[in-house]
């Protein structure tokens, strides 16, 4: 188990690789993460981690235009993601 500031660090660095080149894909992967990290299972961590290894363009499509997931694994992530767009539109 990570200690606090393990954890903290880990958010941080996390935040960091949301940072990517559209912006409202920025505020739905740091939305995810204030939203859902705390409560996630270590598996739905991992799969957010995979999640953003994926190019900017994957991840756009799976999120901006609702295009279903290569890999099934993603599409509850995709799911969560999508919901933080429809609130905030």
């Amino acid at each position: 188990m990570r200690n606090l500031a393990s954890e903290g660090e880990l958010l941080g660095r996390l935040r960091w690789r949301c940072r990517g080149g559209l912006k409202e894909l920025d505020l739905l992967l740091v939305g995810w993460l204030d939203e859902y990290w705390g409560a996630s299972a270590s598996d739905e961590r991992l799969r957010f981690e995979r999640f953003l290894e994926l190019p900017d363009p994957q991840i756009a499509g799976y999120l901006l235009r609702d295009e279903s997931a290569v890999d099934d694994a993603f599409e509850p992530l995709a799911r969560q993601l999508r919901g933080i767009r429809a609130r905030r539109t």
